[in-house]
């Protein structure tokens, strides 16, 4: 079956499954049957929407999803109904990002009053990861990660709410909310680059002595001899020693595009330097 065969199937069974809707509302029918109707409708919309997904017509699918969802609500079915518009969501993703996040919370909303935060964090971080690529909300998506980061930590997922929390840093940082982003690389303690390292860019010589005294190994690193050269740099406004520092280091530990934005940042601060040239290197 070709994919308008297919469309055309599904259509059918959207048909099919809102006339057992309304047949169930009926008086007699409520009485002797009504929840029977509700519940081949909700397999009959399930199909349509898989068969909608064969075709590729996402938004459809979405739809016929959602359509099942509610109805699973309707028969109390919750863990049924948060799963459909799950499945709603990961449909709409591909065809309308908004919706896929109306779809998303609805799931969550069901998860959380179930008591399944692990759950309902996943989700959250789908959210987020949908503003992040494809409404570009940077905002909206630290706001997700956060939550993300509060359910694990609740459920004692300390390591998956990390993984959050350094999300929300690396953004924090690219927004300029310098102090929030310390505040959470000092919070998870990481001490490894490329984690602990983006949270040096923006602190004083003394914030510096400070790690080192609290991590006596990080004073032989390179992402240390590095800190200590561009804090010199910034400090005597000396634009050359500070490219020439991040060029020494790029040679053999290559910069993220993340760190790279940052450092460029600095360094058009520095006094002399003027609009740059853009680069570091």
């Amino acid at each position: 079956m070709d994919n308008a065969g297919k469309e055309r199937e599904a259509v059918q069974l959207m048909a099919e499954a809102e006339k057992r809707v309304k047949a169930s509302h009926s008086f007699l029918r409520g009485l002797f049957g009504g929840n029977t109707r509700i519940e081949e409708a909700c397999e009959m919309y399930t199909r349509a929407a898989n068969m909608f997904k064969m075709a590729k017509n996402w938004s459809a699918a979405g739809n016929a999803f959602c359509q099942a969802a509610k109805l699973h609500m309707q028969l109390q079915s919750k863990h049924d109904s948060a799963t459909s518009f799950v499945d709603a969501g990961n449909a709409y993703k591909k065809a309308d990002p908004q919706e896929a996040i109306n779809c998303l919370n609805a799931a969550i909303d069901i998860y959380t009053d179930m008591g399944r935060f692990t759950i309902a964090a996943k989700h959250h971080i789908t959210i987020a990861e949908i503003y992040e690529t494809e409404l570009v909300d940077i905002e909206k998506a630290i706001a997700h990660y956060e939550q993300s980061a509060d359910y694990y930590k609740g459920e004692e997922s300390n390591s998956s709410a990390n993984k959050c929390l350094l999300k929300v840093a690396a953004y924090a940082a690219q927004l300029e909310q310098y102090q929030k982003a310390i505040e959470i690389y000092e919070q998870v303690r990481i001490l490894m680059s490329p984690h602990i390292f983006p949270s040096f860019i923006t602190i004083t010589t003394l914030a510096l002595e400070k790690y080192e005294e609290m991590f006596p190994a990080f004073t032989d690193s390179r992402e240390c001899k590095l800190l200590k050269k561009l804090l010199e740099a910034h400090e005597e406004q000396n634009s050359e020693a500070y490219t020439e520092a991040v060029k020494e280091f790029d040679s053999i530990s290559r910069l993220d595009q993340w760190l790279t934005t940052m450092l460029l940042r600095i360094k058009k601060s520095i006094q002399g330097d003027g609009e740059g040239d853009g680069d570091l290197k």
